[in-house]
């Protein structure tokens, strides 16, 4: 399963010279995520009334070329792998043709105490 976004780089998002802080990028995957569960039927919030949580447990980055200040970005998030609590998605962040950004995020599913916790089956299916 996969999903396109498209982001419109903000100048808040940028350092003083017009590049965007590495630190926006996890952000942005997490937006990709976020609708991935959408065209799926599904929302977090839904998710979280239910006491199922979702929490990042491995970040990987890896910056090919920079995105500036207004830059038009397409982001595609795919979910590659579910395990029993854990979701494994990849990402890619395009300007056009041109590969900006790589990145890998392992999420956990927990509970309201942070204790990991199986995915619930009526929600088991997030990378089909």
């Amino acid at each position: 399963m996969e999903c396109s976004l498209s982001i419109r780089v903000r100048y808040n998002e940028c350092d003083p010279m017009g590049v965007v802080h590495h630190a926006t990028y996890p952000i942005w995957f997490e937006m990709g995520r976020t609708e991935l569960l959408r065209k799926q039927g599904l929302s977090y919030k839904n998710i979280e009334e239910e006491g199922v949580y979702f929490v990042v447990s491995t970040l990987k980055v890896k910056y090919h070329a920079p995105a500036r200040y207004d830059d038009e970005l397409t982001l595609i998030t795919k979910c590659i792998e579910q395990r029993k609590a854990t979701l494994y998605h990849s990402y890619e962040l395009k300007r056009g043709e041109t590969l900006l950004t790589k990145g890998e995020t392992f999420i956990a599913c927990v509970d309201k105490n942070g204790q990991v916790q199986q995915i619930p089956s009526c929600i088991n299916s997030i990378c089909q």
